[in-house]
């Protein structure tokens, strides 16, 4: 190593180090600041002087302590391992570090990513004297029950295979052997790395027009959340962002799932990490963490290291994508990683914008939530495939406050806006999704794709239940007013579907077996049945029914139980509750 890639700290300043004798090193070097080997990144450079973001404690730290550069940008471990692990922001493994440390991890402590002693059944899928280029897929590995890990060229090398076998390997074993143009070899191994701050490469990217299906019907059917999306979760404390992220994580339509908790509350992460092992994914019938990564950088880790682990985590969930499958990726929370840039930024003295945060926040955030997408992969030859990395922030404005900076440049990058409402989570409605406040700039591309993959109704349907809700609230500004006994029998009738589509539709019981999470065919038949009861029942206003003689049908309380009905017998279900609908308003205008 360059003696002159080593410096040494000249001021210390929470997360922030200073150093000089540095002029070798580069920008977002990855460097090693005293004899304890603490990670650090920097962050920027003057002359020969950098500054230092420390991804651990620097208690302690003063000037003369010796700074290390490592000539090599802050990047990721990708190869066989990863899933069900638990990383910290700088994709350190907890859990190794735990067995050989204990509860107390030491600062420094230091453990390869990927399980360097595991041995994989490696097949191969390519043979020797085939052309290949960044992003071929020239073999596989079986990492879970349900995921089959596909082992790719790194981007960027090309050339022809001189040697590859099928057998056991581990991640640093040398499985294949490639040659270049230039006649230079060079070893493939299980295992590739890639710098957190670069998106991975792609051949182009595509418009998303296919629905991610949450099992989550105020998301699934009212604000739709497209395959290769961006979503953002904003709301006040306790209104149950984190539990709709837990719930995406569990059901969301996805082949593998990125769970970064950045800066929340340690409980919450033990949370996922107690209860993931014991959930059963519907579609496979494996435990979630077959399929799931976990990223923990909690508000009692260091600050600094938030603002890597969002880097972390998308960069892994790119990854995935890369070999075609389905990655959805779950951010909790965008804010506390904003604080982090807000802290580094103080203490570099740069000027601040809007609230102390700094003026490049826009800027980074939409960096991060436009490596999100539908993407052609790189491949070459007939290895052709699709990719889809889908981005759900949570945001954590103080007080709700929406006008705060962090939730206002998120709302000009996403599609997507799920606003919780504090008033709906203190009256127990799960989720406390405001559908007054909230939109999806997809739902025109999703009712398309409803309509013409599930029922041709779909969209009338949708559109006829959202009016009736926003309708709703109209007439409540008037029964404050003047009562519910001014009210027309038609206005009566109004409020009370509203009723039933809130409490029997939208609302939904996350601890519930079968109402935790909903196919869209249930879906579908529950609005269908709702918004049937109403249609018909106006009819029977029409022909002068009395409106207490509808309200009071015996119907309505099975409307009400049909959330609760298992999946296998929804269609049986819903045939004869449609059958007694009509019987029953028939028998009254009669």
């Amino acid at each position: 190593m360059n003696k002159s890639s080593q410096g040494q700290v000249v001021k210390v300043s929470g997360p922030l180090v200073i150093a000089k004798g540095m002029r070798d090193a580069d920008m977002f070097d990855v460097v090693e600041v005293s004899e304890n080997r603490l990670i650090g990144e920097i962050i920027e450079m003057h002359g020969d002087e950098a500054s230092i973001q420390v991804y651990e404690e620097t208690a302690g730290l003063g000037p003369g302590e010796i700074v290390v550069s490592r000539g090599t940008p802050l990047s990721v471990e990708l190869g066989p391992g990863l899933i069900g692990e638990i990383f910290d922001g700088i994709q350190r493994p907890l859990e190794t570090l735990v067995a050989a440390e204990g509860d107390r991890i030491t600062r420094g402590a230091y453990s390869p990513a990927l399980n360097r002693e595991k041995v994989w059944d490696f097949s191969a899928i390519c043979q020797a004297g085939d052309r290949v280029s960044g992003g071929d897929i020239i073999g596989v590995v079986q990492e879970t029950e349900i995921l089959e890990h596909r082992v790719m060229i790194p981007p960027g090398k090309a050339g022809t295979l001189c040697e590859i076998q099928s057998g056991r390997y581990r991640v640093s074993d040398v499985i294949a052997v490639l040659e270049n143009d230039r006649g230079e070899r060079e070893d493939i191994t299980l295992m590739q790395r890639w710098p957190v701050r670069i998106g991975r490469p792609y051949i182009e990217k595509k418009s998303p027009t296919a629905p991610l299906f949450t099992g989550q019907r105020t998301i699934d059917t009212f604000f739709p959340v497209a395959k290769g999306g961006t979503a953002a979760v904003p709301g006040p404390f306790g209104s149950g962002k984190t539990v709709i992220q837990h719930q995406l994580a569990k059901w969301a339509e996805a082949d593998v799932v990125v769970y970064i908790g950045c800066g929340e509350r340690g409980n919450e992460m033990t949370d996922v990490l107690m209860e993931f092992p014991e959930l059963l994914d519907p579609k496979s019938g494996y435990s979630l963490l077959k399929r799931t990564i976990l990223i923990a950088n909690t508000s009692d880790m260091p600050v600094a290291a938030r603002e890597a682990s969002i880097y972390t985590g998308i960069t892994i969930a790119e990854y995935f994508r890369d070999m075609g499958y389905s990655v959805s990726l779950m951010a909790d929370s965008t804010s506390r990683w904003a604080e982090a840039l807000r802290e580094m930024s103080g203490r570099l003295e740069e000027m601040p914008g809007e609230e102390g945060y700094p003026a490049y926040l826009g800027s980074r955030l939409a960096s991060f939530y436009e490596r999100a997408g539908i993407v052609r992969c790189l491949s070459s030859g007939d290895q052709e495939r699709i990719g889809i990395l889908t981005a759900i922030g949570a945001v954590s404005p103080p007080g709700g406050d929406l006008s705060d900076p962090v939730a206002q440049s998120t709302l000009r990058i996403v599609q997507v806006f799920w606003s919780l409402d504090s008033n709906l989570a203190y009256r127990r409605h799960f989720p406390a999704i405001n559908w007054l406040t909230s939109y999806s700039l997809y739902q025109a591309k999703v009712d398309a794709w409803l309509n013409d993959n599930i029922t041709p109704d779909f969209s009338g349907l949708r559109l006829d239940a959202m009016t009736l809700l926003q309708e709703e609230s109209e007439l409540e500004e008037i029964v404050r007013l003047i009562g519910q006994d001014a009210l027309s029998d038609s206005d009566r009738l109004k409020l009370e579907s509203a009723r039933s589509l809130r409490e029997d539709f939208l609302h939904q019981n996350s601890f519930d077996e079968v109402d935790t999470y909903t196919s869209m065919n249930k879906q579908i038949k529950m609005l269908s049945l709702v918004m049937h009861f109403y249609y018909e029942a106006q009819k029977a206003l029409a022909h002068g029914v009395d409106i207490d003689r509808i309200l009071g049908l015996p119907i309505r309380e099975e409307i009400a139980r049909f959330r609760y009905v298992p999946e296998h017998e929804t269609d049986r279900w819903y045939v004869q509750r449609s059958e007694q609908l009509v019987q029953e308003l028939s028998e009254l205008s009669d």
